[in-house]
This record gives structure tokens, sequence and C-alpha cells, in this order.
């Protein structure tokens, strides 16, 4: 045998990984929190729970992925931000239930492993961790030749965060009365790609640097502006006020996310006007023929987390948000279920 095969030749370049993790090593390190006691590289992130701080710690985990808002990615060439989309769809699904974000962990998967543009999809990461508190203690980089496409990877990751047991938020507190606050969002989020994608560029023959109309941005700058990190905000509520139940509003919008932490004989009544949405959902709106219905259960429409709060203490938790430079309205009220009835009604 005269021919001699490397790795390389197979598609797999080891020198380019080991490259890639010096590029990210300053990144990871600068979300480090003092419990974490192994650098970069080991075979697992080491992560010392300070039990004392404790009565009774419970974990609290969330995995996700960026789905397919990764197309306008590629499309686009930009890979710095979908990184933060990352992290807050796991940690934005765990501080719902009252657990600060510990550490965060992350697989990126590709055919061919370039590290400048792997480390920029780190960059995000790490930038996501810093704005949830949490530290990267590690990941996984696969590298399949001819498993994806040219120039595409996909994008996973899960966190872990702690929260006294008694202090666990799980929507069982709720009560006929609540106030329903929404706190906006920026966009759509990482949710309703799919859709948003066939109206724009199938149904309104837009491309990835089209101007959308009536709106200062592109296609791109819109759709790639990252999800909104509510954890710092909502940590900074549960010190002072009670918070019965809280909603992130992903997949599946405000009509099934909602309806996850309402008790039996409660029911959601959401007033569509309540407040301001963002004009990119119109616009998809219109753009597609949309009907309400199918908008209120595929997008968020503006709304990001909804906390269910005592009546009595709606105003001076709308006072704190906007010191906290949140956007937020009582866009309704928890209200008594008849059996059978819908969990949400919008008015």
């Amino acid at each position: 045998m005269n021919n001699k095969v490397t790795y390389k030749d197979a598609g797999v370049d080891i020198d380019s990984g080991n490259n890639f993790v010096k590029l990210i090593k300053p990144l990871v390190k600068a979300t480090y929190r003092p419990e974490v006691i192994a650098d970069l590289g080991g075979f697992g992130g080491l992560f010392s729970l300070n039990s004392s701080k404790y009565r009774q710690p419970v974990l609290v985990s969330g995995t996700d992925g960026v789905g397919t808002k990764l197309k306008l990615a590629f499309m686009a060439d930009k890979h710095d931000t979908v990184g933060i989309d990352l992290v807050a769809m796991c940690v934005n699904d765990i501080i719902v239930q009252g657990a600060e974000p510990l550490f965060f962990l992350d697989y990126l998967a590709t055919g061919r492993l370039v590290p400048e543009k792997a480390s920029e999809i780190v960059k995000g990461i790490a930038q996501g961790c810093s704005l949830a508190g949490c530290a990267l203690i590690g990941g996984e980089t696969a590298e399949m030749p001819g498993f994806y496409a040219e120039g595409e990877y996909d994008l996973a990751g899960f966190a872990v965060g702690v929260v006294e047991r008694d202090n666990i938020i799980d929507g069982s507190s709720i009560t006929v009365g609540n106030k329903l606050i929404g706190i906006t969002s920026n966009g759509l989020h990482s949710n309703g790609y799919s859709l948003a994608r066939k109206v724009l560029f199938d149904i309104m023959g837009l491309e990835i640097n089209s101007p959308l109309p009536g709106l200062r941005s592109t296609v791109a700058e819109e759709l790639l502006t990252p999800t909104r990190i509510y954890v710092k905000t909502v940590l900074n509520l549960l010190r002072d006020f009670r918070i019965n139940g809280i909603a992130h509003i992903t997949g599946g919008g405000l009509l099934e996310n909602v309806p996850r932490i309402l008790p039996n004989g409660c029911k959601a009544i959401i007033a569509k006007d309540s407040w301001e949405v963002p004009p990119i959902f119109p616009l998809l709106q219109q753009g597609g023929g949309i009907e309400d219905m199918e908008m209120f259960r595929t997008f968020n429409c503006g709304i990001g987390m909804v906390l269910a709060v005592p009546d009595k203490d709606a105003e001076e938790i709308l006072i704190r948000l906007s010191g906290l430079n949140e956007q937020a309205f009582v866009i309704g009220e928890v209200a008594k279920c008849d059996a059978g009835g819908e969990c949400v009604e919008l008015v």
C-alpha cells in the first residue's frame, strides 16, 4: 500500500480543531464564576456548588437549539449573534422556575470546521452567558464531513441553575384575580422562523439584504436580532416581589405557553391591544395573510415573558421594570375557567 491517507484527507482537520480551542479560550474564561474549578479542555466541566448558601438546593436544567433561525445566519454570513439565541432559549426556560443559571455547555456540529467562523459563534455564546450571569464551562465541537451542507452547522446547548426548594415557581400559587404582566420582546426571538421565511422569501419575494417595507432595517438585521435574556431582570424582581408564575413565550406563542403555568380551574384573559406590537409582526401577518390565532400560536407577537402577580403588587412591579429599562404592560388577568373551557381568551 503506497497511498497514505490521513484523517484530514477524509475531511477532519485536527489542527483546525486545536486552533479553534486556542481562539475561544479567552472568550470562555471571561464568563467564569468563582465556582468554576477547571480550565477548558478537560473531559468534563467542573463546577463547585456552594451548598452552604442553600437549605434545600434544587438543580434546574434546560436544553434547546436555535432552530431554522440558523438559515438566516447562513444566508447573511453573520454568525456572532446566534450564540446569544442559544443561551437565551435555555436560561430563559429555567429562570421562569426561579432558578439562577449557573453554567452552560454547548454543542456545535459542522461539516468542515472553520476556526474563525466557529469562534464568532462561541463569541455569541460567551456574550449570552455574560448577560445571564452563568459560566460557559465546556462544550463539544464535532466536525462531520458529508453530514452538513457546505458552510452550514447546527447548535444545541443546555444550562443548569439552582433554586431553593421553597422558592420554586411552578404556577401552583396562581389565583383568580392575578394580573398578567407582559415584558416585551425585541422581535421574533428564535421562534416561527420557518413561517417567517416562507412569507418573506417565498410570498413577498424579498432577499436576505432587502429592506423591509415600512421598517428601518433589512431582513437580515431584523431577523438576526438576538433573543432577549431576561435572567437578571427576573432575579431582581424575585428579591422584592412575589411572582406566582412565569411563562417564557417561545414556540407556541401566548396561546400555548401561558396555559403551561395555570392551575386547574384558571384561564388567562389577554387584551390584544394592551401592548405595542413590533412592526415585524403585522408585516408578516399582512404579507402572508395569516389569521390572528395563527399569529398568536406561532410568534411571541411582542411579548417575551409573562408574569402572574398579585393584583396589589402589579403597579410596583411595573415601576421596577421601568427602572430596569424594561418595557412592560399589564396585558390581562387570571379568571375562573369552566370545565372544558379555553385556557387563554383573547379579547
